[in-house]
């Protein structure tokens, strides 16, 4: 797997005004770009909550610094017929308040999450439609997980939920008494001690954990939105470590003698340009700003077009300062599934004009481009310069970009058309960003190439409604196929046939980056989050 991977260690003198003591602290201090919104581990899938409740709440089933899975709660795990998973979970495992961990605290997880969480806006409830799964208690240590037939990804998919304390969060009232601290009672390294939104969320060591002792006696986790006030806090020593620092800042960071260091990571994060397949699109207009008619976002040769006239290597060096990997892939390389034969698009306005004209829009056509403003790396100055990269070969593009809150749930639910269970987004072509967390491309197919369906728990982030029958006969296949040698070419000949469709256009995979006091490690990870246990004192 050829990922980015590595630590540049750098010797410790100063990089500005900031100075630091010496001597390692017992609290560690991460300043991190985006504000913990809830701490009830089944309200959102978002990564600035993951990494924060991660460290008091813990999964059956965890994923190592490269995404794959490793035992958390759960201690081993096999198939033990064409329709069951048993797991065998860990002894001597105490919650917070001191009550001992067993199935019964996992079987209750399983049904408030198939109850559903009231006002969840992304909840990873949707796991469990996926194979139908249900759960028994066999003993207090023992579980069978039932699917209706084969499922071979069952511990990745596990690892998306925490395990809460059944004698806690019985009849609590969901993100409200986690984030006020009454059930926010995990096993993890970690015990909560503090919430305050939008400034601080503090946790601080559990000296009963049942692992590896942590290093830090108080970890406090600090918001800071703006990312060159986020960079400045760390140079005044206000914060120990940051992640998402600034790209142009990164050269000054790895030189010598800065005080600093950098660790980087081909993240499993893919950036890509999302269409919707509707007839009538409302950010689709004639030249003369009248509706059209006609969806030039249905023919694939004005989707690939737009892909053809996105020059990726421009973004890397002079947006990303080269922090990004430019791909045709939706799963990086090395990832179970990784279909070598997709490369990235070649920069070429001339054919992306000839397949306009082949598409009956030679003239062009208007829409506008959304995305959010604070989500993904230096997103805004990547929507602004696709744009300027659309019009020039005739798509005149005009841009809205907004904070990631609003954006979600625009684009997941923001016509007034939408209903429960049929959601209808708002934009017509958007920015986006989806992370493989379970290190094999079954999540990420299913996710984001499959036809919409949640009572299957498929196309879960297909927004733009892209439906293909062979992508979802040949990935469903993948779902029920337990040998892995036979499930590999179901999934890369899925991603082949979705991706030459352009059902969505692949800009890049970020590359991740941390900076921190030259007084400290840290190990990246390409989940993005930051984790106490990741950061050590040299």
């Amino acid at each position: 797997m050829k990922l980015f991977v590595g630590t540049v260690l750098l010797a410790a003198l100063s990089f500005g005004s900031g100075a630091f003591a010496q001597t390692a602290p017992t609290t560690l201090t991460i300043g991190v770009r985006s504000e913990t919104s809830s701490l009830d581990p089944h309200w959102t899938q978002f990564p600035q909550d993951k990494q924060v409740e991660d460290h008091i709440f813990e999964r059956l089933v965890a994923m190592d610094p490269n995404s794959r899975p490793i035992p958390a709660l759960a201690t081993s795990w096999k198939p033990i017929n064409d329709n069951t998973w048993e797991f065998q979970l860990r002894r001597d495992v105490k919650w917070h308040d001191g009550k001992p961990f067993t199935a019964d605290d996992v079987v209750f997880t399983f049904d408030r999450l198939r109850a559903g969480i009231a006002g969840a806006p992304a909840s990873p409830a949707f796991v469990l439609a996926n194979g139908n799964k249900q759960i028994k208690k066999v003993d207090d240590h023992t579980v069978h997980i039932q699917t209706t037939g084969p499922f071979p990804t069952m511990p990745e998919e596990l690892a998306f939920f925490s395990i809460v304390a059944a004698h806690r969060a019985q009849g609590v009232t969901p993100s409200v008494d986690f984030n006020n601290g009454r059930a926010t009672i995990g096993t993890g390294p970690y015990r909560f001690a503090e919430f305050r939104p939008g400034e601080r969320v503090v946790v601080e060591r559990n000296p009963d954990y049942w692992g590896a002792k942590p290093e830090w006696d108080r970890v406090v986790f600090r918001p800071i939105t703006q990312d060159a006030t986020r960079l400045a806090a760390l140079m005044n020593g206000d914060v120990d470590i940051i992640d998402y620092p600034p790209t142009p800042d990164l050269p000054r960071l790895r030189q010598q003698n800065s005080g600093y260091s950098v660790s980087e990571i081909a993240s499993d994060r893919v950036i890509y340009i999302q269409f919707s397949y509707r007839d009538l699109e409302p950010f689709v207009k004639n030249l003369d700003g009248s509706p059209a008619t006609v969806n030039p976002l249905r023919d694939v040769r004005v989707r690939k077009a737009m892909s053809l006239a996105i020059n990726r290597d421009a973004i890397r060096d002079r947006i990303m300062g080269g922090a990004s990997l430019p791909t045709g892939n939706i799963v990086p390389p090395g990832f179970f599934g990784y279909a070598e034969q997709l490369k990235p698009d070649p920069f070429s306005a001339d054919e992306a004009r000839k397949l306009l004209q082949q598409a009956g829009f030679e003239k062009g056509f208007k829409i506008t481009l959304h995305g959010p403003n604070n989500r993904y790396i230096n997103d805004q100055a990547i929507i602004e310069a696709i744009a300027q990269m659309w019009t020039r070969v005739g798509i005149q593009t005009e841009v809205n970009t907004m904070p990631r809150n609003i954006f979600f749930t625009d684009v997941i639910r923001g016509d007034p058309m939408t209903i429960p269970g049929f959601d209808v987004g708002k934009f017509s072509v958007w920015l986006s960003g989806w992370g493989t967390a379970s290190g094999e491309a079954v999540y990420t197919v299913r996710g984001l190439l499959e036809s919409f369906n949640p009572e299957a728990g498929s196309g879960n982030a297909n927004w733009g409604r892209y439906t293909n029958a062979r992508v979802d006969s040949l990935s469903r296949k993948a779902r029920v196929t337990l040998d892995p040698a036979a499930r590999l070419p179901l999934l890369v000949q899925a991603t082949e046939i979705g991706l030459r469709d352009y059902a969505l256009v692949p800009i890049h995979f970020q590359v991740n980056n941390w900076a921190f006091k030259a007084t400290l490690n840290h190990r990246p990870r390409v989940n993005e989050r930051t984790y106490a246990w990741d950061v050590t004192k040299r």
